[in-house]
């Protein structure tokens, strides 16, 4: 078991330490907790929506912002693909230096559901810092929330499989209103990195959004 992160803190990623850090693996996992229902909506409101939480990386530059939109579309409007946002459209950065495994769509099962691997010794210099983030897609549609969720998680983990922290978040009625978070980022810090727990919350369900109102 690695440090467990609270809220603000952070643990440096050095290459001379414990871990083989040719490779990180940022892992997210959850769990839907259970819904309570009343007589009638067991009745008649059939199965409930699984919650589809899509784990996003913003690739930013030394002035905290992100610089490639990625291809443009035939109107001449960025699409994010093959730019500094690696998400479920656009799994793989160009660099190939981080990069999506797959989009969980349930949270079904144990362990991590969604990976981002992260190769922080070839990533380019340009690049200071990595936001991660989690948004629960089309969950203002599907009245979804993180208050709703459970044993959330994201975790940092070596190329030897050895986990280097995490950080836990416990949905609970307070988190009701929350469709997206600023979960953590991973920092430049001298010949190494910092993986820091952020825990922000967001009504939004579009990391979009999020991309618009800070990271531009």
């Amino acid at each position: 078991m690695g440090v467990s992160l609270k809220k603000g803190e952070g643990v440096s990623l050095r290459k001379d330490g414990e871990f083989d850090l040719s490779s990180v693996t940022i892992g997210l996992g959850w769990d839907v907790a259970e819904q309570k229902k009343g007589f009638l909506s067991s009745l008649f409101g059939g199965e409930a929506e699984d919650h589809d939480l899509d784990a996003i990386a913003f690739l930013l530059g030394k002035d905290g912002k992100v610089h490639s939109l990625g291809d443009a579309s035939a109107s001449g409007s960025p699409t994010l693909i093959n730019g500094d946002v690696v998400f479920f459209n656009s799994q793989r950065h160009p660099s190939g230096a981080i990069y999506l495994t797959g989009d969980n769509r349930t949270g079904a099962g144990d362990g991590d559901d969604e990976q981002i691997i992260v190769k922080l010794d070839q990533m380019p210099a340009q690049y200071e810092s990595i936001i991660f983030l989690v948004a629960i897609y089309e969950g203002k549609q599907k009245k979804q929330s993180f208050g709703q969720i459970k044993n959330t998680f994201i975790r940092a983990v070596d190329a030897k499989g050895k986990e280097i922290c995490r950080f836990d978040v416990s949905g609970d009625a307070a988190y009701a209103r929350y469709c997206s978070m600023t979960f953590a980022e991973v920092t430049r810090q001298g010949d190494g990195w910092q993986f820091r727990a952020i825990g922000i919350p967001h009504e939004t369900d579009s990391f979009v959004s999020l991309l618009q109102q800070t990271y531009l």
